[in-house]
């Protein structure tokens, strides 16, 4: 995702490559084109990275991006400082879960997720996963990065929130047997997002991602986001705090001040 926060640019685990994959040719391809042209982007400042999957962080993305944006911030999980340095990033800053960084123009901490971290044999869980939740602008944003349902949403509104808008994982989830402890469905999202905003004054919109890009499991690739629509109004949910996007869409968040 790109978020646009007053001055600030944001990128959640950007890829921009063809496939998913160590070994060029082989892999997972892209269905859906990026959103965004690389060199339609605005001056990045600030990148999230969530973990270390080839469908999260891509070396010839972090090559381009360090190119074009020298000056952008990389936050990272504990363990990937060094592979985004190699990459070419220059300014990277790694985060244990509940740690946060302060800035004049954001802050943002590192939140508990429930996944698991490779990029070959042998070094599984060796580095970090995680969330985000990033202020910047009067607003307050939760990116829930690649995970599945797990205890810790509510204090991680309750320590950072109330939020604005929600981003979560709905998708990748079939088989449940074998992919209920790494990446959520439809259901676990919504579970997830009641205790992200249970406390909440005004309830945050939600955003569904990590859906629609790279076919990784056996559900039909448009069946996630039909399944969370279905969900979400069985729920009696805003439709209006649904911003399930179509490819290139962009919403406008509007807040009181």
């Amino acid at each position: 995702m790109l978020l646009q926060l007053g001055s600030l640019n944001v990128l959640t685990d950007p890829i921009w490559s063809e496939r998913a994959t160590p070994v060029p040719g082989f892999g997972p391809r892209r269905l859906m084109p990026p959103a965004v042209d690389f060199v339609a982007l605005p001056p990045i400042d600030v990148v999230l990275v969530s973990h270390n999957h080839y469908d999260h962080l891509d070396k010839e993305t972090v090559r381009r991006m360090a190119v074009a944006f020298p000056d952008s911030v990389w936050l990272c999980p504990l363990g990937l400082g060094r592979l985004l340095e190699s990459f070419g990033a220059r300014h990277v800053q790694e985060l244990d879960w509940w740690q946060r960084v302060d800035t004049s123009s954001f802050s943002a901490m590192c939140t508990p997720a429930r996944h698991f971290s490779n990029r070959w044999l042998g070094d599984r869980g060796d580095t970090l996963w995680c969330g985000w939740a990033l202020a910047a602008d009067d607003v307050r944003i939760f990116f829930a990065g690649d995970t599945a349902l797990h205890p810790d949403f509510a204090k991680i509104a309750g320590t950072a929130g109330p939020f604005d808008l929600v981003l979560l994982p709905i998708g990748a989830y079939q088989p449940r047997w074998l992919m209920s402890s790494v990446h959520m469905d439809p259901d676990d999202a919504i579970a997830a997002y009641r205790e992200l905003s249970h406390a909440a004054a005004t309830l945050p919109r939600c955003l569904p991602i990590h859906w629609g890009t790279f076919r990784l499991t056996d559900e039909p690739i448009d069946e996630p986001p039909q399944r969370f629509a279905d969900l979400w109004r069985s729920a009696g949910l805003d439709e209006d705090a649904n911003w399930t996007l179509v490819l290139g869409e962009t919403r406008q968040l509007s807040l009181p001040r």
